[in-house]
């Protein structure tokens, strides 16, 4: 439990100072060219090699039919009724990623994930195993030797098992073969599409593309920017380096507070406000106040204003007559920082939120994951 907290406490800790860094991002971190995807590629195979630690045959038939078919297609023809009894052998689904504009002949990762009921890919080699698309075309060939992670020593000669053992990665052990057709844009027009959608960071690219080439970006909506670039290909590819290289101060994203049921872990963004509110639950009592704070300007100043803010001062209770009264300036970081060291568990932190929400008080998205 104490490690839980203190696993909480870093992380709001590192949330609470990204506030203070306020820097630009580039269009290509907030945005990508229409077109240009990646596609994902599946194959059924197998590994072979294993010390043992295979699929047991009598409870998986599929990888004994799967040893039968290959062995026919290398000229192997087993007596009919032959039963095979493998312990060396694993049938697994394959799985890679492949980029845009990737040409045949080059290389790409593949995982090996383990379908039957093997204890361990360790050791094993991944026999040729053509990778398709969605099409039901084969676009890549994997085989090669199945990285597992490690068993790591711990204290007193035990070990500890810090990967899974029936998934492996054969890095570079895809040959493309077929390419993916990939163009930039149809006519004199390509589109940026925004990874999330959000009209001010539109508006904001827009106007960035426009002040270094005038009236060539247009907003199509909230989540897409359509540009008129050049229509030779060596200067479209310039011009597109170009704008990607832009930087632009993205609009502040929507306040909201994620909570992990599983960890504990509560991580909020800095738009994150709470308004006044009293809570009770079991044996916590919350008050939430907000009081204005007036700020003027100096004696004599010729210019100024006065400007009224508002603060919110947190008095947490228990039944026990335990009193924690945070500064004023709380924000929801600090209440759940106060709850998490005075004893409150995750389902109290839930249940708080989830209250907060519920009241109005809690000015963020709520989401529980």
């Amino acid at each position: 439990m104490k490690i839980q907290r203190t696993f909480i406490l870093l992380i709001l800790a590192f949330s609470f100072l990204l506030p203070g860094l306020c820097m630009a991002d580039r269009i290509k971190d907030l945005a990508s060219i229409q077109g240009v995807r990646s596609n994902q590629l599946i194959g059924y195979g197998l590994v072979v090699g294993l010390d043992g630690s295979g699929d047991m045959t009598t409870q998986t038939p599929f990888t004994v039919q799967s040893v039968i078919t290959m062995l026919g297609q290398l000229g192997v023809n087993l007596p009919p009724g032959t039963n095979l009894q493998l312990r060396n052998v694993a049938a697994v689904m394959v799985t890679a990623t492949l980029p845009a504009f990737t040409k045949p002949g080059q290389q790409i990762d593949v995982t090996v994930s383990s379908m039957g009921n093997a204890k361990s890919l360790r050791g094993g080699t991944l026999l040729m195993t053509p990778l398709k698309g969605i099409d039901n075309q084969v676009y890549a060939f994997a085989q090669g030797n199945v990285l597992v992670g490690g068993i790591g020593a711990a204290a007193g000669g035990s070990s500890v098992q810090v990967n899974h053992l029936s998934v492996g990665r054969v890095t570079g052990g895809a040959l493309v073969e077929r390419e993916i057709p990939t163009t930039v844009g149809q006519g004199d027009y390509i589109n940026l599409e925004l990874n999330s959608t959000d009209f001010t960071t539109v508006h904001r690219i827009v106007d960035a593309i426009n002040q270094l080439h005038p009236s060539t970006a247009t907003p199509i909506d909230g989540r897409m920017v359509q540009i008129k670039a050049p229509t030779d290909n060596s200067q479209r590819i310039a011009f597109i380096a170009q704008i990607e290289s832009l930087d632009i101060n993205p609009a502040k994203p929507t306040a909201k507070v994620i909570v992990n049921s599983r960890t504990g872990s509560v991580v909020m963004n800095q738009t994150v406000t709470l308004e006044s509110s009293a809570i009770a639950h079991g044996n916590l009592s919350i008050i939430i106040n907000t009081e204005p704070v007036i700020s003027q300007p100096g004696p004599f100043a010729q210019r100024g204003e006065t400007v009224v803010t508002q603060r919110s001062q947190v008095e947490i209770r228990t039944d026990e007559g335990n009193l924690m009264l945070l500064p004023n300036g709380a924000n929801l970081g600090e209440v759940v920082k106060a709850l998490t060291a005075i004893g409150a568990t995750t389902q109290d932190l839930l249940s708080i939120l989830q209250a907060l929400k519920a009241a109005g008080s809690l000015r963020a998205d709520l989401e529980i994951i």
